[in-house]
């Protein structure tokens, strides 16, 4: 291997890294705020992509019918709620929780229906992609986790598979099982010497960094992303100063379905998106989540970036082996943190 051609690896492998940022910050994320493994984190991506691809197509967007349906799944859990409370509810309440739940999805399918979204720019195609698989993640989490806040790990992780299954069959319904692939963002090439860097990496490096950027000022600098971070620090503690947990529960799948959604709109140019390649896509994005233990933003960004390079420069000694190689790094990460971990010792009572 000589010098150009690890220049052209190292571009590869920091252009999948920043995608793998973003799936593992928000798999941190949820994991922080409600203890949820965010398995279905990889359908977004999917979602993202599919949704993207029939804008630029000039087809309707069936991602639109999947998220009406989930709003009307998610309103008629609310009216069962409502009508489960031992005090009597007025008609007021029940048209607030209408509003709140099933407007946006009844609006973005009504606008999918009559826009003519094919001539629109590609900037206000993405938008419009984001409009109809971020508000996702907040009804998914109201359908299938918020009835199970309470529950323990174990359980959550349990109902994360079946949510998995689930999404993948509506996948395989909503767009068949044919691939996609979506128009760069640029044609622009730059040449460096014998390097040629794409302007299309370099779109996907910015919006990365400027995803994170935001994500910083969102947390650090607004009222509610301190909330969240509060949560994410003491659940119980944030309970009790007023921080509504469900709340910060609906806004942490919000974050995790706009930067699935986002890592979808990025990737879709480079290769051809499966209904179920989200998938393999988001356990890479775990296996960098379970570098930084799950907790750590820095670590998670950095374990991404290693993940990039490490399967950028395997497909070039063992492209059959990529897989294998980026998932086994997960095996030492593991074994170190278990050796690392106190480990207190359980006497039995006679």
């Amino acid at each position: 291997m000589d010098l150009s051609i690890a220049a052209i690896l190292a571009q590869d492998g920091l252009t999948s890294g920043a995608i793998y940022a973003l799936l593992a910050l928000a798999l941190v994320l949820v994991f922080s705020v409600t203890r949820v493994i965010f398995i279905p984190q990889g359908e977004f991506v999917a979602f993202g992509a599919f949704t993207m691809a029939a804008l630029q197509g000039g087809k309707f967007p069936t991602a639109s019918w999947l998220l009406l349906g989930l709003g009307a799944a998610a309103f008629v859990m609310e009216l069962v709620a409502i009508a489960r409370l031992p005090e009597r509810r007025s008609l007021r309440e029940v048209a607030q929780a209408a509003w709140q739940i099933l407007l946006l999805p009844v609006l973005v399918w009504g606008a999918a229906q009559l826009l003519p979204l094919s001539n629109w720019p590609m900037l206000l195609q993405v938008a419009f992609t984001l409009a109809i698989v971020v508000p996702m993640g907040p009804l998914v989490y109201r359908i299938a986790y918020q009835p199970l806040a309470s529950a323990s790990t174990l359980v959550l992780l349990i109902v994360s598979v079946g949510v998995h299954y689930a999404l993948t069959g509506i996948g395989l319904l909503a767009f068949g099982a044919e691939g996609v692939r979506t128009e760069p963002f640029t044609d622009l090439r730059f040449e460096i010497g014998a390097l040629s860097i794409s302007g299309q990496s370099l779109a996907v490096l910015v919006a990365a960094l400027l995803m994170i950027l935001l994500l910083y000022v969102y947390f650090e600098r607004t009222l509610p992303g301190k909330a969240l971070r509060a949560t994410a620090v003491n659940r119980v503690g944030a309970q009790i100063v007023g921080i509504g947990i469900t709340q910060a529960g609906r806004a942490s799948f919000l974050l995790a379905a706009a930067m699935g959604a986002v890592c979808g709109i990025l990737i879709a140019p480079f290769t051809t998106i499966y209904y179920d390649s989200g998938f393999l896509v988001g356990l890479k994005g775990f296996v960098a989540a379970i570098i930084g233990g799950l907790a750590s933003y820095p670590l998670a960004a950095a374990g991404s970036l290693l993940v990039g390079l490490l399967e950028s420069y395997a497909s070039f000694w063992a492209s059959a082996y990529k897989e294998v190689i980026v998932f086994t790094l997960i095996l030492p990460v593991l074994l170190w943190r278990s050796l690392a971990a106190p480990h207190h010792d359980e006497e039995e009572e006679a």
